[in-house]
């Protein structure tokens, strides 16, 4: 347990200090636990020190690890990428869904989404820099898709995601968190009030300074949190 709270602290020194400069508040910006690969019993730990968003990759692990921790006060965010046939599995037993890459994936968690639970948050997963290896929506498509997905019941649109290829200086890596900021803010232009987004998922531990410096609000960190990966 030491070990966590030491790793969680320097953590928050690098948001803490990063905020100052970016004249930002610690509240505005969530900590999202990377938990795929990791026990319940660790992820518990980790919930004991106050992180109560933790993040999930497949589906399966998931479902045992939410079914593990129903005692806890946890926001499960999945993250990883989306098949078709685990959107109702998802759309069930997720508050947030960061990796929302083709309408079609948007009408079917909607469609799957329990009316008895609150809209499903999500976020539009980018290819900010229309790269040909990653999914997502290009920002060309992004708008487009936007209107489309706001217009969905038990859904609610909240923002972008993105995971920019990996750079060594903080200015390269601020380029295209401030792309996607530009995009959020143009997309904002053509939606009423009560849709507008709120939410820039960006940033790991490698460049989570960039990112809040361009007004992330969800951080995404595994490693510098949980340490080396488990063993499956």
């Amino acid at each position: 347990m030491d070990d966590l709270i030491t790793k969680i602290a320097a953590i928050e020194s690098r948001i803490g200090a990063v905020t100052v400069t970016a004249k930002r508040t610690r509240k505005d910006i969530t900590l999202l636990a990377v938990s795929k690969t990791r026990s319940p019993q660790r992820i518990q730990q980790v919930a004991e020190t106050g992180i109560k968003s933790f993040g999930e990759n497949y589906v399966q692990e998931a479902l045992e690890k939410i079914s593990a921790l129903q005692h806890l006060d946890i926001d499960w965010h999945f993250i990883g990428p989306i098949q078709s046939n685990k959107t109702r599995q998802i759309s069930e037993n997720f508050a947030w869904v960061h990796s929302v890459d083709r309408v079609k994936i948007a009408k079917r968690l909607s469609e799957q989404r329990p009316l008895n639970m609150e809209p499903l948050n999500i976020c539009m997963q980018i290819n900010i820099d229309n790269e040909p290896t990653k999914s997502g929506f290009s920002p060309e498509q992004a708008a487009a898709a936007a209107l489309e997905i706001v217009a969905l019941p038990n859904l609610k649109l909240r923002g972008l995601m993105a995971i920019p290829a990996a750079q060594v200086s903080i200015e390269a890596q601020r380029i295209p968190f401030a792309k996607l900021r530009l995009l959020q803010d143009s997309i904002n232009r053509s939606l009423d009030n009560s849709e507008k987004l709120d939410t820039l998922s960006m940033g790991m531990s490698a460049d989570l300074e960039a990112a809040i410096l361009e007004q992330a609000t969800i951080i995404r960190v595994g490693t510098d949190i949980f340490g080396p990966r488990d063993n499956k």
